[in-house]
């Protein structure tokens, strides 16, 4: 039997993930011309959304996340800052966000698909609106190619 609580903590990690994500990639870009940073900040506070809304179905649930861990937050952040140190320009941010989005569906779809009748309504919906996000993101996104 699979852990009822493994999709909403899958949820929590991943909206963690992308708020975290974007705050150092905005951080990266902040004495820096792009136009893609409106839509970054748009996307983030998104993120922010959906990671108060998922805290909010844990504790609902008395449920405790696992950590990540401290080494997924440092690998991604070195990552993101050496990729804006190498090229900043519009479109090598819009590819850096594509492929983390584009991971993150695949993933949530997954998910979705193994969890869909054994969750309860309020986590699967939370998912789908998650999944719904990334795939907008990803047309947002696409524009700055």
């Amino acid at each position: 039997m699979k852990d009822r609580n493994e999709l909403l903590e899958y949820i929590y990690q991943t909206v963690d993930m992308g708020k975290n994500s974007l705050t150092t990639l905005l951080n990266a870009l902040e004495d820096r011309d792009n136009k893609i940073k409106k839509t970054v900040e748009k996307q983030k506070e998104e993120y922010e959304n959906f990671y108060k809304e998922s805290e909010k179905l844990l504790k609902k649930n008395k449920v405790k996340p696992k950590s990540k861990g401290m080494m997924a937050d440092m690998m991604s952040t070195m990552g993101i800052n050496m990729n804006v140190m190498k090229d900043n320009s519009d479109s090598k941010m819009a590819e850096m966000i594509l492929q983390g989005l584009t991971m993150g569906i695949v993933e949530m779809e997954k998910k979705i698909k193994d969890y869909e009748d054994e969750v309860d309504k309020d986590v699967l919906k939370l998912a789908k609106n998650v999944l719904k996000f990334q795939e907008k993101s990803i047309e947002e996104i696409k524009e700055y190619l």
